[in-house]
């Protein structure tokens, strides 16, 4: 695992869900259900995308024992602070699991101002948003999903409602792409390598296993 940590136990507060079957050696190791909502603006550009990460038990309690400095079972402001600032630092060189693609080409995105860690029900919950880095006009094929390419973790979203736009204008229609794993490694074999397999993490292929919300939008005539 190449996530940065403070303790063995850091590496695995940065959370994503894996839906799908890898090689034995590759699998996530912690859960979540997750929600992503792509914001507009008035001008049919992307304004942002906001994320919301909520954690299976096991991984949450352990968070909860691994933070609560003071032992009282229970995460105040600090202790969350503290869990904010390592999952923030921990996904950074990985984009923040995020997969957006617009005509087949990556989308740059600006990093998330904060990342704001709750506890809620016993479970963590992680909100952050984040911006493109340019102007992205609704045009085309554009795809916005949530990954992690170390595979070590596995984001899930639920129901085809969790990816979603706020007024969707007419120009657009939107799809839920959830991909078959053997179909998405028949697809793509030519350009997977044996370095994907042994390092995934090494690589940018995270793209055609991802459960993506797709936009196909008329250009503004």
């Amino acid at each position: 695992m190449i996530l940065k940590r403070r303790t063995t136990l850091l590496a695995t507060a940065a959370v994503a869900l894996l839906a799908m079957t890898m090689p034995a050696s590759v699998h996530p190791h912690v859960f979540a259900e997750a929600r992503l909502d792509v914001m507009l603006n008035p001008d049919k550009t992307v304004k942002s995308l906001r994320h919301l990460w909520r954690f299976d038990d096991l991984f949450s309690s352990t968070v909860l024992m691994e933070f609560d400095k003071n032992a009282d079972l229970q995460l105040d402001d600090t202790e969350l602070a503290e869990v904010s600032k390592t999952v923030f630092e921990s996904i950074g060189e990985f984009n923040y699991f995020q997969v957006v693609t617009a005509g087949g080409k990556d989308v740059a995105m600006k990093p998330p101002a904060n990342l704001v860690a709750n506890f809620e029900d016993q479970q963590l919950i992680i909100l952050f948003e984040t911006e493109p880095k340019e102007p992205l006009q609704l045009a085309g094929k554009i795809d916005f999903g949530v990954y992690d390419p170390t595979f070590y973790t596995a984001i899930d979203f639920t129901e085809d409602s969790n990816l979603s736009v706020a007024d969707l204008p007419s120009i657009c229609t939107k799809q839920v792409i959830r991909p078959d794993p053997d179909e998405a490694l028949a697809q793509n074999q030519a350009s997977l390598t044996d370095a994907f397999f042994n390092d995934p993490s090494g690589t940018d292929m995270s793209k055609i296993f991802a459960t993506k919300l797709e936009l196909n939008c008329q250009a503004k005539g």
